[in-house]
């Protein structure tokens, strides 16, 4: 995690140099079989782990892990669709310089996340809650 912080802490008001929208087949190429850690503003703030027919599994590092898939709307964007909600999380994919970069809904002004690193590792997935 250390790792992490830091290379988001050295990107921090660095330029992005960012090229256009990546297709479905492109995203898909890009992410298929890799643990991507996602960072914002210099902090950390998910990871998602990209497997094969498009399903994903997503965490906001909190060991939470939702399963999910991903298909490629109309007008390009990404959409991701998780166990937990119906409604389509929608994004715009680019390759910067230091990696992926996705902005929510293709809106320059909401959520934009910068791929930090893929690490090559496990995500951290707790089993169900269980209780008293």
């Amino acid at each position: 995690m250390l790792r992490l912080v830091l290379i988001l802490a050295c990107c921090v008001g660095l330029p992005v140099l960012a090229q256009s929208d990546m297709s479905a087949e492109e995203f898909d190429r890009y992410t298929l079989g890799k643990t991507l850690f996602y960072g914002q503003g210099g902090q950390a703030y998910g990871v998602e782990r990209y497997l094969p027919d498009r399903r994903v599994i997503w965490s906001f590092l909190d060991g939470d892990c939702k399963h999910g898939l991903w298909y490629e709307r109309e007008d390009g964007q990404i959409c991701f669709l998780y166990e937990d909600r119906l409604d389509p999380q929608c994004w715009s994919f680019s390759q910067g310089t230091q990696g992926l970069i996705a902005r929510f809904e293709n809106d320059p002004q909401a959520t934009e996340l910068y791929e930090a690193e893929d690490i090559g590792e496990e995500m951290l997935c707790y089993g169900p809650d269980v209780g008293v």
